[in-house]
C-alpha cells in the first residue's frame, strides 16, 4: 500500500474526477425514479449494495455525478477518466485495485477527519487493511441514520482476471459496517461476471426495465436544452427528425442535438468514436473466433428486431453453446428481452446497429 497522498480538494477526490462530475451532471434532468429507489433502499436497509445497470449511453454516469452533487458523505470513483493515466499524473504501474484504494481512501480520510474532533489515529498510517478500517471508523462516528455512500462507476471495465477465483470485484467486503452503502454502476455483465459474494442487503435496478420513465426524461431533457428561442429553432430542424418520442438513449440525443446541421446519414465525431470503442471491445472476440463471430454478427445485423440464440444456431447450423459464448462477450452492447423463458437479443440502439453494418461493409470492401 503506497503512502497516502494529500489532495487539495475539500471532498478528497482528484481534480480530474471533478471534471468528470461537472461534465456528466451538466443539464441534468429527471431520473427521480432512480433516486427514489436508492433512497428507499438506504432507508429500509441498515447497510448494503445497490447496483445500477444500464446500456451504453443510458445516463448511468450522469446519475452517479448528480447523486454525488446532491448528497453529503459520498465517496466517488470512476473507471473511465477522460485522460490517459500518464496525463493524470498517476503511477501507471498501479492496477485497478491499488488505484481504487489510493483514491477512495483519500476521500474516506477526508470524511473521517470531518467527523473526528481529535487527530486521526496513528494506526491508520501504513495499515494494510486501511480500507476496511476506515469504513468501520466512519461507521462508528456517523450520526444516527446518516449514511456513508461509496459510488463506483464503470464496474464493467474491470478485468476480473486480476482477481483471485471467487473474489468480489475490487475485493469489495463481504460484510459491511452499519450505515455503509456501495452504489455500483455498470453496463450489463456476462453471467460469469455479475455475482457478488456478500452477506448484506442488496438491490439491483436495471434502467432497461423502465422504458417509459427513460423516454419521459429524454423529453424533459430536450425541453431543458431548448430553453431559448434559438435552440428551440435548432430542435425544429433536421436534428429533431433523428430524435423521436420513443428515444431513450441520452448519449445519442445529447450528441445529435449539438449538431443540428449534420446530414441524416452522418454521425457526430463523438458518437463515431464512442461506437469505435464498442467495436474495439467486440473485436477481441472476433479475433479469437473470427469465422463464427462474424457470422453471428451478420445474423444480429440482418434485421433490427430481436433474435434468439436458437434462431442464430439454426441459421448458421452451429451449436447454441458456442453462440451463447459470443453473445455473452458482447452482452454490454446487446438489449435482452425474455419471451416465454427464451432470451432474445438485438443491439442496444439502432444508430449503433447501423454503424456496425457500415463497419462490416467497409471491412469487406477494403
Amino acid at each position: 500500500m503506497s503512502k497516502i497522498k494529500t489532495i487539495n480538494n475539500t471532498r478528497g477526490h482528484p481534480e480530474y474526477f471533478k471534471t468528470i462530475i461537472t461534465a456528466k451532471s451538466r443539464n441534468f434532468v429527471g431520473r427521480k425514479f432512480v433516486f427514489s429507489a436508492i433512497d428507499n433502499f438506504i432507508n429500509q436497509s441498515d447497510k448494503g449494495y445497490f447496483t445500477l445497470i444500464g446500456e451504453p449511453g443510458s445516463g448511468k454516469s450522469a446519475i452517479a455525478a448528480q447523486y454525488f452533487n446532491n448528497k453529503n458523505n459520498v465517496v466517488y470513483y470512476n473507471f473511465h477518466p477522460p485522460q490517459p493515466p500518464l496525463l493524470r499524473g498517476e503511477n501507471n504501474e498501479l492496477g485497478d485495485y491499488e488505484t481504487f484504494l489510493e483514491i477512495v481512501n483519500n476521500q474516506l480520510l477526508e470524511i473521517l477527519s470531518s467527523l473526528e474532533t481529535d487527530q486521526i489515529d496513528n494506526e491508520l498510517e501504513n495499515n494494510d487493511n486501511l480500507f476496511s478500517l476506515l469504513l468501520q471508523k466512519i461507521s462508528d462516528k456517523l450520526p444516527q441514520k446518516q449514511p456513508l455512500i461509496i459510488i463506483i462507476d464503470g464496474c464493467h471495465r474491470l478485468d476480473l482476471n486480476q482477481y483471485k477465483r471467487g473474489a468480489n470485484l475490487l475485493y469489495l467486503p463481504r460484510y459491511l459496517p452499519k450505515n455503509v452503502y456501495f452504489i455500483l454502476i455498470r453496463r450489463p455483465f456476462p453471467n460469469n461476471k455479475s455475482s457478488l459474494l456478500i452477506e448484506t442487503p442488496s438491490q439491483t435496478l436495471d434502467l432497461s426495465n423502465y422504458p417509459e420513465e427513460n423516454k419521459k426524461d429524454i423529453q424533459n431533457y430536450l425541453k431543458t436544452y431548448a430553453n431559448n428561442q434559438e435552440k428551440l429553432q435548432i430542435l425544429d430542424s433536421s436534428a429533431s427528425l433523428r430524435v423521436n418520442k420513443n428515444e431513450s438513449n441520452f448519449m445519442y440525443v445529447s450528441e445529435i442535438i449539438k449538431h443540428p446541421n449534420l446530414s441524416p446519414e452522418s454521425l457526430p465525431e463523438s458518437l463515431d468514436k464512442y461506437y469505435q470503442e464498442h467495436w474495439n471491445i467486440m473485436n477481441k472476440t472476433i479475433e479469437k473466433e473470427p469465422e463464427l463471430s462474424l457470422k453471428t454478427l451478420e445474423c444480429l445485423l440482418e434485421k433490427e428486431s430481436f433474435i434468439s440464440v436458437e434462431n442464430i444456431a439454426e441459421i448458421l447450423d452451429e451449436d447454441e453453446y458456442d453462440i451463447e459464448i459470443i453473445l455473452e462477450d458482447w452482452r454490454e452492447f446487446l438489449h435482452l428481452e425474455t419471451q416465454e423463458n427464451t432470451p432474445y437479443y438485438k443491439f442496444y440502439h439502432p444508430s449503433f446497429h447501423h454503424w456496425l453494418k457500415e463497419k462490416l461493409r467497409d471491412n469487406i470492401t477494403d
